[in-house]
C-alpha cells in the first residue's frame, strides 16, 4: 500500500491505478506500435510517481467510462469531463482546469482579410458535422444573425472534424468550427490555417474520480500542482499542441541522375528484401528528405525515422540509429518482419509494399484493424488504394475506431494514406527518371 501525506490526515492509497480513458487524437492512441496521448502520458507519469501500477481500460464513451468510476471498475478518469451541473452529479472533478472554445478554423490566404468576428460569418459557407455541438452552436448564432450564416452539414458516417479541418487546408472548403483543441492540434499539421476566431464561450474541464473520492482527487490535485509537474506538462503541451507533426516535403530534382549520396546504402539493404532501392529511397526520402540528424515529434530518428524502441528490438541504440547504415539496416529488418507479417494476408508482391509502407507508418496493429474494417464493409482486403486504405481513413472516426472488428482504436489515417500515395509517387518518378 501507499501512502501519502495531506493536510490534515494519512490517505491510504492501492498500490493499483484502475484508470479508463477514451481513444481520441488528444487523449490516448497507439502509434507504431506504441502507447501515447497528451492524457496518457500525464496519467502514466501520475501513477509512476505515485508508485502505482497502472491498468488502463479504453471507454468507447464518455457515459461508459463514467459508468465505470460508479460500479468501481475504474478509480480514475483520465479525459476531459465538462465541468457544468450535469457532470457534477455524476462525478468528482480533479486535476487541473483545461479551458476551450469552439473555434472558427479558415485559410490563411496572402492579400486577403480572416474572419475575426462571427458577425463577419453573415453570407458565408461554413461546413460542419450533423447533429454535433458545432452545428448547435451555428443554429445559435443564426437566432442571433437572422439566419445568414450558412450552414452545410456534413453526416458522422462519411467525416470528421479532422477531416473537415483538412478539406480547409485543401481549399476544398472554406470554412469550419471545431474545439480549440482539435484545432491547435491539427494546426500542427497544417501550418496554412487561422484558428484565431472563437465562437463559443469557454468551457471548462478536467479528470475526474468518483463521487465522494477525495483521497484519490486529493492526491491528483497536489501531484498537478507541483512545480516539477506544472513544468512537465508545459513540456507536453508544446509537444502535443504546438510542435508541427507535419510530413517532411520538398520537390525533387531527378535531373542529376542519382537520388541521394545513400543510394548505396539502398541498394545493399534493398537486395535483402527483395525491394527496388528505388523504393527504399522514396520512403527515405519521405522520412527525413535524407537527413541523418532528422528527429519527429514523436521521437523517431534518422534517415528512416526509426522508433528507439523499434531500434533496440533490432540491437540498435538510440544514438546509433542517427548513423545512415544502422538507420537502412534496421528499417529493412522491421520491413522483412512486416512483409512476413502480411503475406499471407496480402499475397501479391506488389500490393503487399502498400501495405509494408503503411504499417512502416503507423504501425502493423492499424493495418491489421483496417483489414478487419474492410472486410466487414464490403471492402477488398488485398487491394490497399480505396479499399483497405479507405478502412484506415474510417479509423478516425469514433463509430468506426469502436466497432467490435478494431482493436487498436483511433489512427490518423489521412497521415498513412498521405504518406503511401508521397512514396509511390516519388518511387514512380524514381523508376522513369534513375536507372537501376
Amino acid at each position: 500500500m501507499i501512502f501519502a501525506d495531506s493536510d490534515s490526515t494519512a490517505e491510504i492509497l492501492s498500490d493499483t491505478l484502475y484508470a479508463v480513458t477514451l481513444y481520441g487524437p488528444t487523449s490516448f492512441f497507439i502509434y507504431k506500435g506504441e502507447e501515447m496521448g497528451y492524457d496518457y502520458t500525464l496519467l502514466k507519469e501520475f501513477a509512476s510517481d505515485s508508485h502505482m501500477a497502472l491498468k488502463l481500460e479504453v471507454a468507447p464513451t464518455l457515459s461508459s467510462a463514467i459508468e465505470m468510476l460508479d460500479d468501481g471498475r475504474a478509480q480514475l478518469l483520465a479525459y476531459d469531463v465538462p465541468i457544468t451541473s450535469h457532470y457534477r452529479d455524476l462525478v468528482l472533478h480533479c486535476g487541473p482546469e483545461m479551458y476551450s472554445t469552439q473555434v472558427l478554423v479558415q485559410p490563411k490566404v496572402k492579400g486577403s482579410p480572416t474572419v475575426t468576428d462571427v458577425i463577419d460569418l453573415i453570407g458565408k459557407d461554413v461546413y460542419v458535422i450533423d447533429d454535433s455541438k458545432y452545428f448547435r452552436r451555428l443554429q445559435n448564432l443564426n437566432q442571433e444573425l437572422a439566419d445568414e450564416i450558412i450552414i452545410h452539414t456534413v453526416s458522422p458516417d462519411s467525416a470528421t472534424a479532422e477531416d473537415l479541418i483538412e478539406m480547409v487546408s485543401d481549399g476544398k472548403i472554406p470554412f469550419t468550427v471545431v474545439d480549440s483543441d482539435i484545432a491547435s492540434l491539427n494546426e500542427t499539421y497544417f501550418h496554412d490555417l487561422d484558428i484565431s476566431t472563437e465562437v463559443s464561450m469557454p468551457q471548462r474541464s478536467s479528470w475526474a474520480v468518483a463521487p465522494g473520492d477525495t483521497t484519490l482527487a486529493g492526491q491528483v490535485n497536489r501531484w498537478f500542482d507541483s512545480a516539477e509537474q506544472s513544468e512537465s506538462n508545459a513540456g507536453l503541451m508544446k509537444r502535443f499542441f504546438e510542435m508541427s507533426k507535419a510530413e517532411p516535403f520538398a520537390p525533387f530534382d531527378f535531373s542529376k541522375g542519382y537520388i541521394s549520396k545513400y543510394d548505396n546504402l539502398f541498394k545493399q539493404y534493398s537486395a535483402n528484401i527483395g525491394w527496388d532501392w528505388r523504393l527504399l529511397a522514396a520512403q527515405a526520402y519521405a522520412e527525413s528528405l535524407f537527413n541523418p540528424k532528422a528527429r519527429s515529434w514523436v521521437g523517431a530518428r534518422g534517415l528512416m525515422q526509426v522508433m528507439p524502441r523499434t531500434g533496440r528490438g533490432y540491437g540498435a541504440s538510440t544514438a546509433s540509429l542517427l548513423d545512415p547504415n544502422v538507420s537502412v539496416r534496421v528499417a529493412s529488418r522491421l520491413i522483412a518482419d512486416l512483409d512476413r507479417y502480411l503475406i499471407n494476408l496480402v499475397p501479391n508482391d506488389k500490393e503487399r509494399r502498400k501495405f509494408i509502407l503503411a504499417a512502416y507508418n503507423c504501425g502493423i496493429a492499424h493495418v491489421y484493424d483496417a483489414i478487419a474494417l474492410a472486410k466487414k464493409h464490403g471492402l477488398d482486403p488485398q487491394k490497399w488504394d480505396d479499399n483497405v486504405e479507405k478502412a484506415l481513413l474510417m479509423k478516425m472516426n469514433p463509430q468506426y475506431y469502436n466497432d467490435p472488428v478494431v482493436k487498436y482504436g483511433y489512427a490518423r489515417g489521412s497521415e498513412t494514406s498521405a504518406y503511401v500515395k508521397r512514396i509511390m509517387n516519388f518511387y514512380d518518378n524514381a523508376v522513369r527518371e534513375i536507372k537501376m
